[in-house]
């Protein structure tokens, strides 16, 4: 299993040392952007690590957002893109609908970046209707890492969010991981 965090604009201070992958928050809906993405990305390069990108998936607007997102992000080539698909401040979520036609878009839009889904576990198995993840499934599960109950292939382990979201991948190496990212 590989390591890494996902972090946002507030984890400025995080360290890379050590870690496989970091995710970035980059984006929500169609008005935020996070201001701290780059110097988190050129931390995360620094260090060795790979690089992903999330945007936090608001109801409606989908292909708007989609294109809010992969405009904005300080995504290279071989960077990861995620839809962050949970209950918004206000207590709503996009569809199930939403959420997959969100990824074809960002896949649309971005065809030689990979696309995945972070959902929790109560989303995956209560909301989701179609098991849609696009490249992948990143999980979050607080339980033991590497092991999030559910019965799907994942590629990523949310497992705990303290003192910061901490991850772990399902891949043999860092450099199996880069090779996965970034396909010839």
């Amino acid at each position: 299993m590989l390591h890494g965090v996902d972090v946002s604009s507030y984890n400025t201070s995080y360290s890379a040392e050590g870690l496989d992958f970091v995710f970035i928050k980059a984006t929500e809906g169609r008005s935020y952007v996070n201001p701290n993405q780059s110097a988190q990305a050129a931390k995360a390069r620094s260090a060795g690590c790979v690089v992903g990108f999330y945007h936090f998936l608001w109801p409606g607007n989908i292909a708007a957002q989609a294109a809010y997102f992969v405009e904005k992000c300080a995504s290279v080539q071989g960077d990861l893109l995620a839809a962050d698909w949970e209950t918004t401040g206000s207590g709503t979520a996009a569809s199930n609908a939403e959420k997959d036609q969100f990824l074809k878009e960002v896949k649309r839009l971005r065809p030689t970046h990979r696309a995945l889904l972070y959902c929790n576990r109560d989303f995956w198995l209560n909301r989701d209707s179609t098991s849609y993840a696009a490249d992948g499934l990143w999980i979050a599960d607080y339980v033991t890492a590497g092991q999030p109950r559910i019965k799907a292939n994942w590629r990523i382990h949310q497992y705990t969010d303290e003192p910061l979201d901490k991850d772990v991948a399902d891949f043999t190496s860092k450099a199996a991981l880069k090779s996965w990212a970034h396909p010839a």
